[in-house]
């Protein structure tokens, strides 16, 4: 089949592969595309953190600049990192030690600097974008040892003044119908099973 003789192109993986994931959290768009910060969620960050340590994540920042919302992240990592969590479920432990509190995401951009040098800045989203990069080359440039870093928008998807800052977007995720509507920690995990996960011939 197509798809299978695609999937032989890619290279293995120089491992440990380079890439973050950042959950953003403002600037973001509401249902009527006024940009707006959105609340961090529970589900979010276990979820999240679940799926970068299964694929290899270095990782991944919760972008907010509120210190409500950055208090309510601590206590939660805190819970699951030194209290009663930490030795109750030793796998969620070490999945939530990947995460980290960024204020926006210029300090986020500097933070994630390779000497000197920014990651591939790649953008996610439910709508088609022109300046785009399919799953298949940004694979190949991650398994060849290019840092990337990986920008999913919380609401209703990134800010236009964010999309312009980034090198590419990754394609959205659909089915042969029209909806477009997964959770944004479904949509991490699709995009970084298509991106990091093995093949069935591997």
């Amino acid at each position: 089949m197509g798809n299978a003789e695609t999937e032989h192109e890619f290279p293995k993986p120089l491992w440990p592969v380079h890439v973050d994931v950042a959950l953003v959290h403002y600037p973001v768009y509401n249902k009527k595309r006024e940009i707006i910060g959105s609340a961090v969620t529970n589900l979010d960050i276990h979820d999240i953190a679940r799926a970068g340590r299964t694929f290899g994540v270095d990782t991944y920042y919760i972008v907010t600049p509120y210190q409500d919302q950055q208090k309510l992240v601590e206590e939660i990592i805190g819970h699951w990192q030194q209290g009663h969590g930490a030795t109750y479920n030793s796998d969620r432990k070490e999945a939530l030690a990947s995460v980290e509190i960024c204020d926006d995401l210029q300090g986020l951009y500097k933070r994630v600097a390779v000497k000197g040098q920014k990651p591939l800045l790649i953008g996610t989203s439910a709508h088609d974008h022109e300046k785009k990069i399919s799953y298949r080359v940004l694979r190949s440039e991650i398994f060849a040892g290019r840092s990337v870093l990986l920008l999913f928008g919380t609401a209703w998807g990134l800010a236009d003044e964010v999309v312009m800052e980034l090198d590419a977007m990754l394609p959205p995720i659909s089915g042969f119908g029209g909806y477009r509507h997964l959770s944004v920690r479904s949509a991490v995990a699709v995009v970084l099973d298509r991106l990091l996960g093995r093949c069935e011939e591997e």
